[in-house]
């Protein structure tokens, strides 16, 4: 049976996953072609390699995720962290098929499957334990992301969080806000006083 906590929590997961997309495409945009491909050092994956790898979990993880392993037998984990032979377009391509793999299963979350347990190279899990599990995956490759490109990004940046010495004026902005949260949020949006 539905309940008001389930529904926060989806709603939670759904807003998580945004911000971090958020994060995402605002950092590729800072970076021209070959800065997306670039090595900071050797052994250091590029940010490209970063969003084929992120790509190609999302994708065997959520896709079918309620009928089929999450590790599908397709999926070539290793070749991930190759370099990518594609364009620009094809690599993010690749990686919205992974993002949107995801997106769609949290859609298909509701009160008669939240409970089913799902497997990931054979190991059972509760949807919970699977999302909770990919979202701390992403959440560090995306700081991964984020080192990696100021590190080979020539020229000025757009910070991705609070930028050094603004966080009196955010708070001044966003006070009382969902925008206190995140520098993506709507200014004029009215957080939930029980959030």
């Amino acid at each position: 049976m539905e309940t008001p906590d389930s529904q926060a929590w989806i709603g939670a997961i759904a807003a998580t996953v945004a911000s971090y997309r958020h994060m995402i495409d605002a950092t590729v945009a800072q970076l021209s072609d070959a800065e997306l491909h670039a090595h900071p050092a050797p052994g250091i994956n590029s940010v490209a390699i970063l969003l084929r790898h992120l790509g190609g979990n999302l994708r065997s993880r959520w896709t079918d995720f309620l009928t089929t392993d999450g590790e599908k037998p397709d999926r070539d984990r290793d070749a991930e962290f190759q370099e990518w032979e594609g364009d620009r377009a094809a690599l993010l391509a690749h990686f919205d098929a992974g993002w949107d793999a995801l997106s769609s299963a949290i859609k298909q979350i509701n009160p008669s499957n939240i409970d089913q347990r799902i497997f990931i190279r054979g190991e059972r899990h509760t949807i919970p334990q699977a999302l909770t599990r990919s979202i701390t995956h992403i959440t560090y490759h995306v700081g991964q992301i984020a080192i990696v490109a100021r590190m080979v990004h020539d020229g000025p940046w757009h910070w991705l969080t609070i930028a050094p010495g603004q966080s009196q004026q955010h708070n001044q902005r966003t006070w009382g806000t969902a925008s206190s949260r995140s520098i993506f949020e709507d200014p004029d949006a009215k957080g939930d006083a029980s959030s």
